[in-house]
């Protein structure tokens, strides 16, 4: 379980992440529309940005699913 306080950080983050990630894939595309290689640190971010931005928003949607079942707020189903 992920605390309270910790959960709108780790959204921001992956919200930072996402946008970061997929501003690396637009120079990437840019850079070899132009003919030109990317530089590596732009093409991991690009390779692993958005991966590593999909799981932590997976493991927090997760989390908060948990959260509401242990606070018995099945929705009346």
């Amino acid at each position: 379980m992920i605390p309270t306080r910790f959960r709108r950080p780790l959204t921001v983050a992956a919200a930072v992440l996402a946008v970061l990630s997929l501003a690396s894939v637009g120079t990437v595309m840019a850079m070899a529309y132009s003919g030109q290689a990317a530089p590596a640190p732009i093409t991991s971010a690009a390779l692993y940005g958005l991966p590593l931005a999909f799981i932590l928003v997976f493991v927090l949607v997760i989390d908060s699913i948990a959260a509401r079942r242990r606070a018995g707020n099945g929705g009346g189903r």
